[in-house]
């Protein structure tokens, strides 16, 4: 957790209820503005920005990076302590941008294989295995 201090605020509390409504799924900062202006929520995009990076620095959330051009994904975690030690993998289809999440148990041949081999560790917060999805190909 950063030295910022951390206040407990409505919208926060507003946002955290989202996140934990949709745990399993990864979302945008994007996806959380649009849903809370469809419920007519006032919360400003700022607020969902800052507050987002807020739970991550609290590890509340975890923040997956994708790459350069698609808007970072965010998952609810809570206080699940298994959970943040599982590695977090994703399958993105090149022609429509579908975001397939991987469990860590899926990948764990190939990177063993990896250290093995070559003494390479993939860092899962960054890794990204591109090709077509099942509707596209």
């Amino acid at each position: 957790m950063n030295s910022r201090a951390k206040y407990k605020t409505k919208k926060r509390d507003m946002l955290l209820e989202y996140l934990v409504s949709v745990r399993g799924k990864h979302i945008t900062a994007g996806d959380v503005c649009e849903y809370f202006k469809a419920q007519g929520a006032e919360i400003g995009q700022s607020t969902v920005y800052r507050q987002l990076e807020s739970l991550v620095d609290d590890g509340l959330i975890g923040k997956y990076l994708i790459d350069g051009n698609t808007p970072a994904c965010f998952e609810f975690i809570g206080r699940d302590v298994q959970h943040k030690k599982d590695s977090c993998y994703h399958c993105k289809c090149e022609k429509c941008g579908k975001l397939i999440h991987l469990g860590g148990d899926e990948m764990k041949p190939l990177q063993e294989q990896l250290l093995n081999r070559y003494g390479f560790v993939l860092d899962p917060n960054r890794t990204v295995l591109y090709g077509l999805c099942e509707n596209c190909k």
